[in-house]
């Protein structure tokens, strides 16, 4: 344990470190930042590291057994699909409500209380957590099932308040964080294993379903709920001076998060304990592995969540605001496409997808093809994003043709691909992203004095559709090469005859009894 532990953080440190090296540098150079903000930062990057280390070990040890476990149990022949429904439901709102970049997002969301938006998004993930178990039991085409409730999404868009929809979409993006996303995929793994026919289509497409629940219930809420700019409280830095300054804002700030994370994690402890104590599926050892595998995944939070919101919310506002100011605001957008491409790496779920598509596809798909293609994915969302702050155009003039190309694709590209590429979209945008790209927007809409609401919001949703695109149109230049190699196998296999031995009549091209080879 100790050596994977080493091996994860390692693996962290080459996520974190390219986009550490370019803020900082941004903050030495183009954008001057004080020295005790550019400090918080250098120290939140270091707990960020050591944070997804323990979370990645934590989630291979216990969160992707657990889930695949329930998966695989409700999903065995002869289950009632009511179980399996209620299950589902009951997974969706628990993990949902414990998920952290949602608190980050629900705090920065004005005139909606937190908790009434938290739970309502909770319910959206956990009703359509059950459209996903009802699409992998009665084998329901995804890419029909997507057209069908994005034509809902954005016929209920035209009816809801502008300031409302930016957020919406954003809500669809930071439900899939680094607890939801483990926790969803492992069940739909373990369900769809139970299918001895396209189990590797149907290990894919729950995340995406559940982005569009939270998505479909903020617009219902937006019908109640008006909420403006003037509303918006903004973001406050505060000042650092000294080094025990910035070891006391993280020593004030750690508690907090313990606790967050302590109830985000107790219902789903107390759900895993009641499936084992009705189903008895882990051993003795099983159990005290998955035990220490959930400590290490509370530890990998608890640090990730104060780095990224203590050391990277501040920095991210600040360098945002102060390039907004400056004669050549219209740098944002390569600076945007530039952190978007190295930021994506940072976000501690993107790991587990990877690996788990790079398992199910036996290594058709390898890891470093998804991460490349999720960089280019998020590098243009970010610089449409940018775009936005500095003209104001409405953000549906971007979600409109994205979410039509991506539907478009999906029903030209292997249902695989489809089920990864929208799973994808949603594990892009998570806490790296609330935490960091969201206030860089927010600060560099407020300094160039446009609508927070509407030009800065919204940058999440960006960030979870791009992937749409890029992810399949690899599936489509992966179906390609497969076309290729087949015909030039079938070729090969042809042409491979001119080695044949045939033997002529005597006298007729040779001496009696000779051999010639054609």
């Amino acid at each position: 344990m100790k050596e994977n532990l080493k091996a994860k953080i390692k693996e962290s440190m080459s996520s974190v470190l390219p986009i550490t090296i370019i803020v900082f540098l941004l903050g030495i150079t183009i954008v001057p930042v004080p020295v005790g903000t550019i400090t918080l930062f250098l120290a939140g990057a270091v707990m960020l590291i050591v944070g997804m280390g323990f979370f990645a070990l934590g989630a291979d040890v216990a969160m992707m057994p657990i889930g695949q476990g329930i998966g695989s149990h409700f999903g065995k022949p002869g289950k009632p699909i009511a179980a399996i429904l209620a299950v589902g439901f009951i997974m969706g709102v628990i993990i949902t409500v414990a998920e952290p970049d949602l608190q980050v997002l629900a705090h920065q969301v004005p005139a909606i209380p937190d908790s009434v938006l938290i739970w309502t998004i909770a319910l959206g993930v956990g009703l359509f957590l059950t459209v996903a178990v009802l699409r992998t039991v009665f084998h329901l085409n995804l890419a029909h099932l997507l057209l069908i409730f994005y034509a809902i999404v954005f016929a209920l868009a035209f009816y809801v308040s502008k300031d409302f929809i930016p957020m919406a979409f954003d809500s669809g993006g930071v439900t899939t964080g680094p607890i939801t996303v483990p926790f969803i995929m492992a069940f739909g793994a373990g369900l769809a294993a139970m299918r001895e026919d396209d189990s590797q289509d149907n290990s894919f497409g729950l995340v995406a379903l559940c982005s569009i629940g939270p998505i479909l219930s903020v617009l219902v809420l937006g019908l109640l709920y008006k909420p403006s700019s003037a509303d918006y409280t903004t973001i406050t830095i505060t000042e650092v001076i000294t080094t025990k300054d910035v070891a006391a804002q993280f020593v004030h700030s750690l508690p907090i998060y313990v606790e967050e994370v302590g109830k985000a994690f107790g219902p789903i402890l107390l759900f895993f304990l009641a499936f084992q104590a009705i189903s008895r599926r882990y051993n003795k050892r099983q159990m005290v592995k998955i035990l220490v595998g959930l400590l290490y995944t509370f530890i990998g939070l608890v640090l990730f969540l104060t780095g990224a919101n203590v050391g990277f919310m501040p920095v991210g506002y600040y360098i945002g605001s102060e390039m907004a100011k400056t004669s050549f605001n219209w740098a944002l957008i390569p600076l945007g496409m530039i952190i978007g491409y190295f930021i994506v790496a940072a976000e501690p779920a993107i790991h587990v997808l990877n690996k788990q598509v790079e398992e199910v596809t036996q290594g058709s798909i390898s890891q470093s093809a998804m991460q490349l293609s999720l960089s280019i994915g998020v590098a243009m969302s970010l610089a449409f994003g940018m775009i936005r702050v500095l003209t104001g155009i409405s953000i549906m003039w971007f979600l409109i043709p994205g979410y039509v190309i991506s539907i478009v694709l999906s029903f030209f590209v292997p249902k695989i691909f489809t089920g990864i590429a929208f799973d994808s979209g949603g594990v892009a945008s998570g806490p790296m992203t609330a935490t960091f790209v969201l206030p860089f927007a927010i600060g560099a809409a407020e300094a160039f004095g446009g609508n927070i609401m509407t030009d800065a919001f919204g940058i999440v949703a960006m960030v979870a559709m791009t992937p749409l695109i890029t992810i399949q149109v690899l599936g489509f230049v992966y179906q390609m090469r497969m076309r290729s190699s087949a015909l030039r196998t079938e070729a090969d296999s042809v042409f491979s005859q001119e080695d044949t031995i045939i033997e002529y009549e005597p006298g007729e091209y040779g001496e009696e009894g000779e051999t010639i080879e054609h």
